[in-house]
C-alpha cells in the first residue's frame, strides 16, 4: 500500500512515520509513505499558499491551486485517481471499521489543512471524503493525518507480528479491550487474576470476553448498546 500525505510540514510527518512499528514497516517494504510539501506548488517565489478569506473573517485560507497542483503531481494521466481524504472537523468521525476498509485500498492520499481551512472549491473538485478524529479543533491536519496513517498501517499484512495483535484490541470488534497484566504477580498488594495463570485457555478466553463486555458497558454505554450479544455473552454477564 502507498500512503501520500499532502502537508505544509512534511518533515514533521516524516519524523513520526519513521519511528517505531510504522518506521520498521516502511524499511521492510510493507508500506510506502510519501510526504509532499504543498508549498512546492505555490507558484510564487515566496512559497505563499494562503490568502485572506472572501467576506472577511479572522485568519487565512489555503488557496485552491497549490493543493490541486500538489495532488495532480502525485499521479500521471494514465493512472487511476487515488482516493483523497481531507482531515477536517466537519468530516465523519473515524472508526475502526473505516480504518479496516481503507487498509484494503492500494493507495490513499491524505490532505492536511491549516490556518482557517482550505478553499471550498478544491474540496468539491478533488476530495473523496472528509474524516475527523474527534469533536475538537487542532492547529492543522497533520496530527489527524498521522493518526489515520498509523491506524491504517497497523492493519496491513506483516506490519504487526500476528493478526491477534490487533484483533483483541479496543474497538476492533466493537468492544473495549480487557485489562492487561504482567510481572510481578503482586504489586502494591494487588494480584493478577488467578485465571490468567491457570493455563486453561478456554477459561482465559471467557474471562477476557467478559471483562471486555463489562468495561464497554461501564465506560462506553453507547457502544455497548450497539453490540449484538449472543447467548454466551448474555450468560457471561449473568454470572
Amino acid at each position: 500500500m502507498r500512503i501520500d500525505i499532502m502537508t505544509l510540514f512534511p518533515q514533521m510527518c516524516e519524523t513520526v512515520m519513521s519511528e517505531s512499528i510504522i518506521g520498521r514497516a516502511r524499511k521492510a517494504g510493507k508500506v510506502e509513505i510519501v510526504c509532499t510539501n504543498i508549498r512546492d506548488f505555490s507558484g510564487n517565489k515566496h512559497n505563499k499558499v494562503d490568502d485572506m478569506p472572501y467576506g472577511g473573517g479572522m485568519g487565512m485560507i489555503m488557496a485552491a491551486d497549490p493543493i490541486y497542483n500538489c495532488y495532480k503531481s502525485l499521479y500521471s494521466d494514465g493512472e487511476s485517481k487515488p482516493h483523497l481524504i481531507y482531515m477536517s472537523p466537519k468530516g465523519k468521525t473515524l472508526t475502526q471499521k473505516r480504518v479496516v476498509e481503507l487498509s484494503k485500498l492500494d493507495r490513499i492520499v491524505i490532505l492536511c489543512g491549516h490556518y482557517e481551512g482550505i478553499d471550498e472549491r478544491v474540496i468539491e473538485e478533488i476530495v473523496d471524503e472528509e474524516i475527523s478524529i474527534g469533536d475538537y479543533v487542532l492547529t492543522g491536519g497533520e496530527i489527524p493525518a498521522l493518526a489515520l496513517a498509523d491506524a491504517v498501517c497497523r492493519m496491513l499484512p506483516g506490519v504487526l507480528s500476528d493478526d491477534v495483535c490487533f484483533e483483541e484490541e479496543s474497538h476492533f470488534d466493537g468492544l473495549l479491550e480487557h485489562p492487561q497484566y504482567t510481572r510481578p504477580y503482586s504489586w502494591h498488594e494487588k494480584t493478577v487474576p488467578d485465571v490468567l495463570l491457570s493455563g486453561n485457555h478456554a477459561e482465559i478466553a471467557k474471562w477476557k470476553r467478559k471483562q471486555s463486555l463489562l468495561v464497554t458497558k461501564q465506560r462506553r454505554p453507547e457502544m455497548f448498546r450497539k453490540i449484538k450479544l449472543d447467548k454466551n455473552d448474555k450468560k457471561l454477564l449473568e454470572d
